[in-house]
């Protein structure tokens, strides 16, 4: 395993950039872990329609950076007492979704902190029913991140103010408010730790549970590439807000993968746009997806017939292929 510097650079558009770097050009024979700490800001999963899962006014009087990263998931807040972890490894097929894997090593150093932290749901570390930690992953194929949070010491009240939580996904957790649902690590440890300090032990955690770490700093070369594709891809307005489409249905509904909300523009009766957001973790692009099936009649029986040869759970996780096509054509309940 190779630790790499992130030099405390905190801005997350170049966090991000570095990770992706990393993930699609660093040797295939070795496994790396980076730690990183955030400026204030909503990371917007891959799949999300930035527009509706932030508080606009908020967001621009307070200075939030607004981000979207490259994995599946839900819309988190950072800021500077909340540490980044991802792990980068190669794809053996088995792991993709497997967050148990790659959270195991984190969960034991927050026990050993104290902390009786355990894996939860789909991909939530939480402490006493509180999350503590949430965790996506994102292949390339051959290399995925594994990636997460951990709260330490966050301000909770700022992720209710800067995000639009979803009343689907209040009601299907079973409580009435974010803050209700969320813990920061800091209120389950005996003696009190800085971002720093709490940083420096996870990672000499982390050396304990692996085989012997090295720390890697990236050439000028490198911090070079990892700046242009900050500008080329996580500065543009394009990636992170760039999906939100004209339409006029919408369907959507929470499944046990998480919630997938469509948004298509029908035009003479055939799709003209279509737009798949949502919180789940898939394998392959929901672009391809989408791209099916523009121009096809929105009639059920056209759609499944596109839809025939194609694995969903590929897109999706585990759910049957007549529930999308219910989901699209308005048949669910």
């Amino acid at each position: 395993m190779i630790f790499i510097e992130n030099e405390g650079n905190t801005n997350p558009k170049l966090n991000l950039a570095l990770e992706e770097y990393a993930l699609r050009n660093f040797s295939v024979d070795h496994d790396y872990l980076l730690f990183y700490i955030n400026e204030p800001s909503i990371i917007i999963g891959r799949n999300q329609n930035t527009l509706e899962e932030i508080n606009h006014n908020y967001v621009a009087e307070n200075n939030i950076h607004i981000v979207r990263r490259v994995s599946g998931g839900g819309a988190v807040y950072h800021d500077f007492g909340n540490l980044n972890f991802s792990f980068i490894t190669n794809h053996d097929g088995k792991s993709l979704n497997n967050f148990k894997k790659f959270t195991a090593p984190v969960i034991k150093v927050l026990n050993k902190l104290g902390l009786n932290a355990e894996l939860k749901g789909r991909n939530d570390i939480q402490v006493d029913e509180k999350k503590i930690s949430g965790t996506a992953q994102f292949s390339t194929g051959k290399r995925m991140v594994s990636h997460g949070t951990l709260l330490l010491d966050t301000d909770l009240g700022e992720v209710a103010n800067a995000l639009n939580v979803k009343m689907s996904k209040i009601q299907s957790k079973g409580h009435k408010s974010v803050r209700s649902r969320v813990a920061n690590i800091s209120e389950y440890l005996k003696t009190p730790l800085d971002i720093n300090e709490f940083r420096q032990l996870l990672l000499e955690g982390l050396y304990e549970e692996s085989e012997p770490f090295e720390s890697y700093h990236l050439t000028p070369e490198e911090w070079q590439a990892v700046h242009h594709l900050k500008e080329e891809k996580y500065d543009t307005w394009d990636w992170n807000y760039g999906r939100s489409p004209k339409f006029n249905v919408q369907r959507n509904k929470r499944f046990p993968i998480g919630e997938i909300d469509l948004r298509i523009f029908v035009e003479k009766g055939h799709i003209i746009d279509f737009k798949i957001f949502g919180d789940f973790f898939g394998k392959e692009p929901v672009e391809n997806l989408e791209h099916l099936l523009i121009g096809a009649r929105y009639e059920k029986e056209d759609i499944s017939g596109l839809l025939k040869d194609l694995e969903i759970k590929e897109y999706f996780g585990d759910i049957a292929k007549d529930e999308f096509i219910d989901l699209i054509y308005g048949e669910d309940e």
